[in-house]
């Protein structure tokens, strides 16, 4: 039976008088760390800056700049505040980061370094400043009362606080729980914005799900390197982290698979929430090499043998996440089967989640110990879901979903809005999936990325991609539809193809034998016609999803 939603702003309210001197943030690779009781004192700081400047509730205020621990503190100044957060990516070009400020009509923007050098603050009319997150230092002022208020801030926070700030003064806002928390732009483009507004109720609902599901104790430390502008890495990162008094260092940096090594190595997190691709990484450099050597193929399903060499892996990868992971939450995209298949074997502690941004994310869970491969969890509880199918455990169709996550709509965009509900309520994810018996959720792609067969067949490009990536030198790979033709774009580990002793003269006699292999794997009308190799990596969005939509 499902608990009561309790207010995401209750539980961080919570740590912050429980916890108070206990580490709460911290930027990785830095001195920086702000306790429990520190991070109360900030929010509260920047709340006497707001109600001085005349920024109301319900005004919006926009964060645009690398994850770090005062992006945490400005977004939570904002959401205790009961302003409405905006989050826009720092990935975003210039020009959409002008535009989504404007779309929002938000008042104020916190921004990182690299931002604030780029932006033009005259395309941006509505701001009446724009504050530096690095040291809350106001950059740029267009409005003599947040003029006076930031001039005279110290003053005014003291004449507040007369005998000292103090965490017992604290009461944050939870009879709120319909109103919007967060404007959530999902893509950076210009023509048609998507603003996707999350009441605190779906970000309640998402956090809670997170305290009955996977519980986290006081003092356990965490990895932020997700997008926070993105709820993957806003919700589960972040704010369900400080829900349970843990301790999450954010990276500031790309998170590639070094970085990541050491953040693991010094940090030693009990939970990693990633992307597939990250994964993938990590296995084709560190596993692969070693369970791809023919003695290790034939001892790997050895009787007796095989758990010792088994054993050995599972160790190798646990202490390649710094040795204390309980939870490894893979979420985005569908993960590699190959790789999915090998952490099974070893019995890994990782499961596969389904979400989406108009859900504040969290729409499929399954705890690892009786997850399903291949499937991304089962419907979450204050969630109801369905296929759109005659037949849902066997036809594919359309997942829809209803209730306490899902979003209100699209800031001012009622007609997308209304494109996305039906009119019973349910609203409409745009992936094609079907469920089990057992409630298992299997998705097969997205109905914009389906193809339609010579002969009428649905066919699914993430599904062929998905075995063709298991394949010898295939890093990435996208299918696509060319005269009525299917071909593969190949981005190929050419590095370890001439490392590594193979009898193929060059990767496109490798990439033939690839394509013979696939096939023989595929139904007839999915099999492809060609492998036409590409000389870098597939664009990506900030979660490192392929931009399908550039090579189609």
């Amino acid at each position: 039976m499902k608990k009561e939603t309790t207010h995401y702003l209750s539980y961080l309210e919570r740590s912050i008088k429980n916890y108070c001197n206990e580490p709460a943030v911290s930027d990785f690779d830095s001195s920086y760390t702000l306790t429990y009781g520190e991070l109360a004192e900030k929010i509260a700081r920047l709340h006497v800056l707001f109600e001085q400047s005349g920024i109301q509730k319900g005004d919006k205020i926009a964060i645009c700049g690398r994850n770090s621990a005062n992006w945490a503190v400005s977004f939570l100044a904002i959401s205790t505040y009961e302003a409405i957060a905006v989050s826009i990516l720092p990935e975003f070009t210039t020009e959409s980061i002008h535009a989504l400020v404007n779309h929002s009509e938000a008042k104020l923007l916190f921004v990182g370094n690299i931002v604030n050098e780029t932006i033009k603050v005259e395309n941006m009319p509505n701001l009446i400043g724009v504050i530096l997150m690095n040291d809350f230092e106001l950059v740029h002022v267009d409005n003599a009362q947040l003029e006076a208020a930031y001039k005279k801030w110290d003053a005014d926070f003291n004449a507040k606080y007369p005998q000292g700030f103090s965490v017992d003064l604290i009461s944050y806002p939870i009879d709120n729980m319909n109103k919007p928390a967060i404007i959530n732009y999902t893509s950076g483009t210009t023509s048609d914005p998507k603003g996707v507004i999350l009441p605190y109720r779906s970000i309640s609902s998402n956090v809670q799900f997170g305290q009955d599901r996977i519980p986290n104790q006081p003092g356990w430390s965490m990895v932020s390197m997700l997008p926070l502008a993105h709820m993957f890495g806003m919700t589960f990162e972040f704010l369900y982290q400080l829900a349970g008094g843990c301790h999450v260092y954010f990276l500031n940096k790309t998170p590639s698979p070094q970085v990541l090594m050491k953040a693991f190595a010094e940090v030693h997190p009990y939970m990693i929430l990633t992307v597939p691709l990250v994964i993938e990484k990590v296995f084709k450099k560190t596993v692969f090499p070693v369970i791809h050597k023919p003695i290790i193929r034939i001892l790997w399903y050895t009787p007796f043998i095989k758990y010792v060499i088994r054993k050995k892996v599972y160790t190798k990868l646990m202490d390649a996440f710094g040795g204390r992971l309980l939870h490894l939450i893979i979420g985005g995209a569908p993960l590699n089967r190959q790789v999915e298949r090998c952490l099974k074997q070893i019995k890994f502690p990782y499961t596969v989640g389904y979400g989406m941004t108009e859900c504040g994310p969290i729409l499929g869970y399954e705890d690892w110990r009786v997850f399903k491969a291949k499937s991304c969890g089962k419907a979450v509880h204050r969630i109801e879901l369905r296929i759109d199918s005659a037949n849902p455990t066997k036809e594919v169709g359309e997942i829809l979903v209803r209730g306490e996550n899902v979003m209100e709509g699209y800031y001012k965009n009622p007609e997308a809005t209304k494109a996305i509900f039906t009119k019973e309520g349910w609203m409409r994810t745009g992936d094609l999936g079907i469920v089990d018996a057992e409630g298992n959720i299997f998705i097969r792609g997205r109905n914009k990325s389906m193809i339609l067969g010579t002969s009428g067949q649905n066919i699914y490009p993430e599904e062929i991609e998905d075995k063709l990536n298991t394949l010898p030198y295939v890093m990435e790979s996208v299918v696509v539809e060319r005269k009525n033709m299917l071909v593969a774009l190949v981005f190929p580990d050419n590095e370890a193809f001439k490392n590594e002793n193979t009898h193929f003269k060059n990767m496109e006699e490798q990439m033939e034998h690839n394509l013979v292999r696939l096939n023989r794997m595929l139904p007839p009308f999915c099999r492809l016609t060609q492998i036409e190799l590409v000389d870098k990596e597939f664009e990506k969005t900030p979660k490192r999803s392929i931009k399908r939509f550039m090579y189609s």
